[in-house]
């Protein structure tokens, strides 16, 4: 995927025919929340705290989006994708003076920090041509006060029936749009105290506003329009999803948590689940989670949650955003495979676990699904147990264990991504070896680096030469037995590769891996 997402078009980047798959690739988490500024439901791929800030505003204590951000990258995060969502924010607005009339131009970024100003001029149009004429639109820092973006749109028109109609060229915008009533006439050239050859700019008729606390629907948002966390459909993979509580003292709901498993499942990714803020002691963890119904192999859930020191008030605070750093650290240092139980993967000093939990405690939460924050008398406090909460249910069990999962779901995502080439070639038994070796050879790779308990792999490959009547539904398929590190027993899973995407699920039928080698 290509790193810009340029408004609802996504430029998806094919890996070349046959090429090697990423043994080791960098891990991309996603946020879904609130911020002072930024596009709406647009995600936004930064690399630092640094772009954050630039691109979403400062730390803001209406939102828990921004302090989430800044644990990611301070535990070890690399590729983040933000997506604000709102409810209720609005745009600032201008009004351009047009002879009686105005030209109203509305922010299309919305919230109380947006600042956008514009500017009129006539430079290269005829005298005598009262129809047209050149726009000037900055998004400019409020505190600084210097320029973040800027706009030019030359020889445009007032009139609507126009092909240069302002509003329509301003369709193209990243700064502002055309509101009605539209002008009746020319609008009015900005002059810096009346003198004609130095330009001014027209700031704010009305500010912009940051709306309403989020909901959980805002979070879910909509697929039809890619709201929320839909908006994720705009990008061509992730592998972890958190949304940070909507606002200073209240929680993810379980509408918007179970709305997020269900598309996390989809898109073969994990999602960081934090312990409501209610939870107490291990008991009422135990019994919320099971409560709450929480019961799936792609959710990632702990307890307890943890103080700062050395912070202006005792209030306990998630660190879903600090995991998530973790996991990509974890990833890029170990390995999917291994435990997230590791010295160097300890948590920032200055947090602290809200409770010391004793060995027995520990383990009943592991039961239930839930990984311990332990706290340390030397060093870092650390995460204990690396389970997923895919607990008492036959078909979830072998993925109970966090390292399991995630290098299930990581040979998944590699093989998917790398393979999508093969669903534009002729499907022959040609391509179906190519296919297999190509694959073959990733397993192998991974091998190496300790992946798995054996090299005991099958590779069964179907692209065509079945001549199921049902080929075209299923396209390519990609028959995957292998044996995970710390797995009781190998997993087998099959993937359809089609021009519309990948489906995976586990075989409907009990080979093994010796059954296969005969």
């Amino acid at each position: 995927m290509s790193d810009a997402v340029d408004r609802g078009i996504t430029v998806t980047e094919i890996a070349a025919m046959g090429q090697p798959i990423d043994v080791c690739p960098e891990t991309t988490a996603a946020f879904v929340g609130r911020a002072l500024r930024g596009p709406l439901n647009t995600p936004v791929l930064i690399t630092n705290f640094g772009e954050f800030r630039r691109r979403f505003g400062d730390v803001w204590g209406r939102s828990s989006l921004g302090p989430a951000a800044k644990q990611f990258f301070e535990h070890g995060g690399n590729r983040l994708y933000v997506i604000r969502v709102a409810n209720n924010a609005r745009g600032a607005m201008l009004c351009l003076p047009a002879s009686g009339s105005a030209l109203i131009l509305r922010a299309v970024e919305p919230g109380s920090t947006e600042y956008i100003r514009a500017a009129i001029d006539y430079d290269h149009i005829e005298i005598d041509d009262d129809e047209l004429f050149n726009l000037t639109l900055q998004r400019v820092n409020p505190s600084s006060k210097t320029i973040i973006d800027q706009e030019f749109f030359r020889k445009l028109s007032w009139d609507t029936e126009s092909s240069a109609f302002v509003a329509d060229e301003l369709l193209r915008s990243e700064i502002a749009r055309v509101e009605h009533p539209y002008p009746t006439h020319r609008p009015e050239r900005t002059t810096m105290m009346g003198r004609s050859y130095e330009p001014a700019y027209v700031g704010h008729a009305q500010g912009g506003t940051d709306g309403s606390e989020l909901s959980n629907y805002d979070l879910v948002g909509s697929r039809r329009r890619q709201s929320g966390l839909f908006a994720l459909e705009q990008v061509d993979s992730f592998d972890v999803l958190y949304m940070p509580p909507p606002g200073k003292g209240c929680d993810v709901g379980p509408t918007a948590i179970l709305a997020a498993e269900v598309y996390c499942r989809g898109r073969s990714a994990m999602l960081i689940v934090d312990p409501l803020s209610e939870w107490s002691t291990p008991t009422d963890a135990i019994k919320g989670v099971r409560d709450l119904g929480y019961a799936s192999p792609n959710m990632l859930g702990y307890f307890p949650r943890v103080r700062e020191r050395g912070g202006d008030d005792d209030v306990s605070r998630p660190v879903g955003g600090a995991l998530a750093g973790l996991l990509c650290k974890q990833d890029r240092t170990f390995g999917s495979w291994r435990s997230l139980d590791q010295q160097e993967l300890g948590f920032h000093r200055r947090l602290r676990p809200t409770l010391d939990i004793g060995d027995k405690e520990q383990q009943l939460l592991n039961r239930a699904g839930l990984n311990v924050l332990l706290a340390a008398n030397v060093g870092k406090s650390r995460l204990s147990g690396s389970v997923t909460m895919g607990r008492g249910s036959e078909a979830y069990n072998k993925y109970s264990k966090l390292p399991v999962r995630r290098l299930c779901l990581q040979i998944v995502n590699s093989i998917a991504k790398a393979t999508r080439w093969a669903v534009f070639e002729t499907e022959d038994a040609t391509l179906a070896e190519r296919l297999r070796v190509q694959v073959l050879t990733y397993l192998h790779s991974l091998d190496d680096l300790g992946a798995f308990a054996d090299d005991n792999f099958v590779v069964q490959c179907d692209a065509g030469v079945s001549n199921r009547p049902d080929s075209q539904e299923h396209g390519i398929t990609i028959l995957l037995i292998f044996h995970p590190l710390g797995c009781d027993e190998p997993i087998s899973l099959t993937m359809h590769q089609t021009a519309a995407g990948i489906r995976v699920g586990s075989t409907a039928f009990g080979l093994t891996i010796r059954q296969t080698s005969r």
